[in-house]
């Protein structure tokens, strides 16, 4: 099986990265990290990134700050570098920039991203915060293709985690973590393997379809 190139993007401490490297290294992942990118310099995922050999790239947000559809002109930037590295599959790992459209559709169906909530329940900022805030009795996460609607993207693994009464957001985020840590492998081996199907808000996992590498 020919591993499945991935480009990774982040902005903060990697540990969803880590979890993917540490699945490649124990050879429960086919897949291979071409490169990662950050829109922070000093995010500590490339550390963790160069210790294990791969390669990185901080993409300064300032210099297209004056341009004309500055937001497209940074993801044409990253797009430019995820193509440069053959990236096949792009990761979002704790990036916290909205992508555009320009980026989403030059790798539609093949850019994933992870959210500490049970998607459609809780998109966007502070997930933790909100489902405590609605008395939630369940949380989770979520690992889902992504497309122009915030955490809207057909899902493809979800894991539950049950909220304790003296939860807060902070302690409520260290047990989904775990979580994710485990599914978003798990998810990207479903597309190394050519099980995911994307059937219109849903993603059947199959046997297997074919894969173009």
């Amino acid at each position: 099986m020919a591993k499945v190139v991935l480009g990774v993007l982040i902005s903060g401490r990697g540990s969803n990265l880590q979890s993917i490297i540490d699945a490649i290294e124990f050879g429960k992942l086919d897949a291979r990290i071409a490169v990662v990118l950050s829109n922070k310099r000093d995010a500590l995922g490339l550390q963790r990134a160069e210790k294990h050999g791969i390669k990185t790239v901080f993409v300064d947000p300032k210099p297209f700050k004056e341009q004309p559809n500055s937001r497209e002109a940074y993801d044409q930037a990253m797009l430019d570098v995820l193509k440069e590295h053959r990236v096949e599959l792009v990761i979002l790992a704790g990036y916290m920039k909205i992508v555009t459209s320009l980026l989403i559709q030059a790798y539609e169906g093949r850019m994933m991203n992870i959210h500490p909530s049970l998607l459609p329940s809780f998109p966007g900022l502070h997930a933790q915060q909100q489902a405590l805030a609605w008395g939630a009795k369940v949380s989770g996460c979520t690992v889902h293709f992504v497309t122009e609607g915030v955490d809207e993207g057909p899902i493809i693994v979800q894991a539950a985690v049950p909220i304790q009464e003296d939860d807060t957001a902070e302690t409520l985020s260290v047990r989904i973590l775990e979580h994710e840590h485990r599914i978003y492998p798990e998810a990207i081996q479903l597309y190394a393997e050519g099980r995911l199907a994307i059937d219109g808000r849903r993603t059947r996992i199959v046997e297997s379809v074919k894969r173009e590498v």
